[in-house]
């Protein structure tokens, strides 16, 4: 199936919201336990929250927010109203200590679609459309999470730093970034 790569409008919401759940318990169950998963995606991607951000990303040159869709399901309508549903999503800001580097926030993909390359479709979209305005593209991933550090090097990122992570006691992240 083809897909459209295209910026998020606030009728994306809840797509981007489910996505971000079935992501986030197909990779940090484990790690993290159900319930926990469930308090950090209703935080992080409150609706209020993600149209605040998609609203940004429309405004600002420097703010990002991408989302992956089927081309085929253009006449599809859920019950939130979303035309078709939501294959993956990457949001992109600026570091705040450093202009010249773009933060890559969220980067995820529905689970039922690992391995068919949207991951890759987004971050070489969000390339493009960020090199006039930074140098490089920074994240930072779970050190538990073995397909996302997979993902990254593959992608051509280099790990820069390991630091604490407040999600679960113990817990550490590592940086990774890339030129543009």
């Amino acid at each position: 199936m083809t897909r459209e790569v295209r910026s998020a409008t606030t009728d994306d919401v809840w797509a981007i919201h489910e996505t971000a759940r079935e992501s986030w318990h197909a990779a940090y169950d484990d790690l993290l336990g159900s319930d926990r998963v469930d308090e950090i995606v209703d935080d992080w991607y409150a609706i209020g929250d993600l149209e605040s951000a998609i609203t940004a990303a429309s405004e600002r040159e420097t703010v990002v927010f991408l989302v992956a869709v089927p081309d085929s399901d253009a006449d599809l309508e859920s019950e939130h109203g979303f035309d078709g549903e939501c294959h993956g999503f990457a949001h992109v800001v600026p570091w705040p200590e450093d202009d010249s580097v773009a933060y890559l926030a969220r980067l995820y993909v529905h689970p039922d679609r690992w391995g068919d390359g949207i991951g890759t479709t987004l971050v070489s979209r969000l390339e493009d459309e960020l090199v006039a305005s930074f140098d490089r593209l920074r994240l930072a991933v779970l050190a538990d999470n073995d397909g996302g550090i997979a993902f990254c090097e593959a992608m051509g990122f280099d790990r820069l730093a390991t630091r604490p992570n407040d999600l679960a006691p113990g817990l550490e992240e590592y940086v990774y970034e890339k030129p543009l």
